[in-house]
């Protein structure tokens, strides 16, 4: 009987639901009866479905409080954000929701709202006085958020009302620029180039500058961007020493490549770290058969060896990869010793890469 009531909140079955909880004497339950792992209340439900009738019901009625908490401690508010139900977010904060209420990481309904395109609701919790400067536990705030999902509209918004909220970096010294450009979302970055005061090739606590999370993730046209109005470098190195053009092989983005090497003109046997690794290193040690190619195709060292005397068919028998070093070995690339005398065929632990090198 219980769960047929949180089906038919779910459902907005209102006037079943009455009927249900007034024949079977559930208004108790109604009230105060947390469902489920997630510990979720009748007015947890309503919000989040948007059934604005059912949750007026519960709380003028049934006499649920608004501030009713689960176990993440979301309240209906964080729900009817995050789920982009206008009526009802109102409706909870004429009814005396706190808005900017704390959930599990410190999320608040702004933070919630703007993970929806939808400026309606971001609007009615700011003009409720919600608080878009605030933090989550990864030091986010609702700006790093809204340009992750990359509404332009709610960009603007946002800048209007609190125009430093892009004054902000998370715990790991990342900014909403590196969010944006990571995610791909070209018009955002050109509004925060346009509008905000970012310092070129500004980097996270890993060395990564918002052209590094652009190309890597395969986003050329943010890139050009960043290159065209932000004075990116495409030979910035992170903490470790790798440039993009070793990160683009790692995520195996062979058109970023391209428009490293012979766009910018980036030298496709740059080498990484005190190691000494070529992007033809790190292609193999991920299983980057295409990659390989590409690299080679552009004039890449198939002999290149690191600071160990390991080759790129060391790598790829380190990651187990059967297919690189199979390629690699078609293309030419013989078996060797690294400095410390140890063939690439002593990496290889799994069946069919071992194969490779017995057929070699």
């Amino acid at each position: 009987m219980e769960t047929l009531l949180v089906k038919l909140t779910q459902d907005g079955q209102f006037s079943s639901l009455k009927k249900h909880m007034k024949t079977c004497g559930l208004m108790e339950v109604a009230r105060n009866k947390h469902f489920g792992r997630s510990g979720d209340t009748l007015v947890h439900y309503a919000a989040r479905h948007g059934h604005l009738d059912i949750l007026d019901f519960l709380v003028k009625e049934i006499g649920t409080d608004v501030e009713v908490y689960n176990n993440d401690y979301k309240r209906p508010l964080h729900e009817a954000a995050s789920m982009g139900h206008l009526a009802c977010v109102s409706y909870l904060l004429q009814e005396g929701a706190k808005v900017d209420s704390l959930k599990k990481a410190d999320w608040t309904p702004l933070m919630m709202a703007c993970t929806r395109r939808n400026l309606d609701v971001i609007r009615e919790l700011i003009e409720h006085s919600a608080d878009p400067f605030l933090r989550n536990k990864d030091g986010w705030n609702a700006f790093h958020i809204a340009c992750r999902e990359g509404d332009p509209l709610v960009i603007r918004y946002l800048l209007d009302v609190a125009p430093d909220v892009w004054r902000s970096e998370s715990k790991t010294r990342r900014t909403p620029l590196h969010t944006a450009a990571m995610h791909g979302c070209e018009k955002v970055v050109d509004i925060l180039l346009e509008r905000c005061d970012y310092t070129p090739d500004n980097k996270d606590s890993c060395g990564a500058t918002p052209f590094m999370d652009a190309v890597r993730n395969g986003h050329i046209s943010v890139a050009r961007l960043l290159l065209a109005k932000h004075q990116a470098s495409p030979t910035a190195v992170d903490t470790l020493g790798v440039q993009p053009v070793h990160q683009v092989a790692v995520t195996g983005q062979d058109e970023a490549l391209r428009f490293l090497v012979r766009e910018l003109h980036v030298d496709v046997n740059q080498r990484a770290t005190g190691l000494q690794l070529t992007s033809l290193h790190y292609a193999a040690k991920e299983g980057h058969v295409s990659t390989i190619k590409t690299l080679l195709d552009m004039g890449a060292d198939l002999h290149a060896q690191d600071k160990k005397g390991r080759t790129a068919l060391h790598m790829a028998s380190i990651g187990q990869h059967a297919e690189v070093a199979r390629t690699l070995l078609q293309l030419g690339l013989e078996d060797s010793q690294d400095a410390s005398g140890t063939m690439a065929r002593h990496f290889a632990k799994k069946s069919d890469i071992i194969e490779v090198f017995d057929n070699s």
